[in-house]
């Protein structure tokens, strides 16, 4: 079974978008798509079809201030306003609606990953847990904190999944897959600074989130550890960039985005050899 994991990483995952894309021009397909962060909206749209939509996203619609901006987070305490990119834009009555018939009928298993806020767990859904015109997954797994507070669901609140599983190799391979391409927009390196004590003021209430920044460089870097012995075994195709090019998190400079996006369809390109 073949896998397809985005890492996500905020307006930097432009990069994923233009990865995917390429699969869709070239009908690259995958037993297994697991999104994380801004990764699940990207594969969300990769098992819809529709190309270039993400594209929209991070080069036209995320320059407004109802997507994200200081403005939102004095009035609700989120920089990024999770309904507005995932509910008036993509319902079916949206701007630009996810195509939600393609992505449900899909035949490719579609995982988001989110951190439960009140234990630091992963929880893994599937494509089967949202519904028409409700996209809650992707709102969930791409709260990231401090930028977004909580998502709330059910009684139940959730942070970004990167925060308990960044890159989610395990669950692909517990569910089967073989050969795994994973997509880190940004280049792949062990990170060394733990941010609890920036974190802190912002955290009070979910201490096990708080603990999660604390030991993040051991999480991380412990999943990155694993994918390249994964990568040495012929397990892993790994696609990143060389540089991230001074891109951020919130970056809005369309012309560095939209480079962006083509180094990741390039990127796709140079990789086509080893994943046919």
């Amino acid at each position: 079974m073949t896998g397809l994991i985005d890492v996500g990483g905020g307006m930097r995952d432009i990069y994923g978008a233009g990865v995917m894309d390429y699969f869709l021009d070239h009908d690259v397909r995958f037993d297994v798509c697991i999104g994380v962060s801004a990764g699940s909206a990207n594969v969300a749209s990769f098992l819809a079809h529709q190309r270039e939509r993400n594209y929209r996203f991070y080069t036209d619609y995320a320059r407004r201030k109802e997507y994200m901006s200081l403005q939102h987070l004095r009035k609700s305490g989120s920089y990024f306003d999770l309904d507005y990119i995932y509910s008036v834009l993509s319902n079916e009555d949206g701007e630009d609606p996810i195509d939600y018939d393609t992505l449900s009928q899909s035949d490719s298993e579609f995982i988001v990953v989110t951190t439960d806020a009140e234990t630091g767990d992963a929880v893994y859904f599937t494509k089967n847990e949202m519904a028409r015109n409700d996209f809650w997954l992707l709102k969930a797994s791409s709260a990231i904190p401090p930028a977004c507070r909580a998502y709330q669901r059910d009684g139940k609140a959730y942070f970004d999944g990167g925060l308990a599983d960044p890159i989610p190799l395990e669950k692909a391979l517990e569910l089967g897959c073989d050969k795994i391409v994973v997509i880190i927009p940004r280049p792949p390196a062990e990170k060394g600074r733990e941010l609890s004590g920036v974190m802190k003021p912002f955290l009070k209430d979910y201490p096990a989130i708080l603990d999660k920044f604390a030991h993040r460089p051991a999480i991380y870097n412990g999943k990155l550890k694993l994918l390249r012995r994964l990568e040495q075994e012929g397990k892993v195709i790994l696609i990143a960039p060389d540089s991230d090019k001074g891109l951020s998190m919130v970056t809005r400079d369309r012309e560095k985005l939209d480079a962006y996006y083509h180094k990741g369809y390039h990127d796709a390109a140079k990789a086509m050899a080893e994943l046919r």
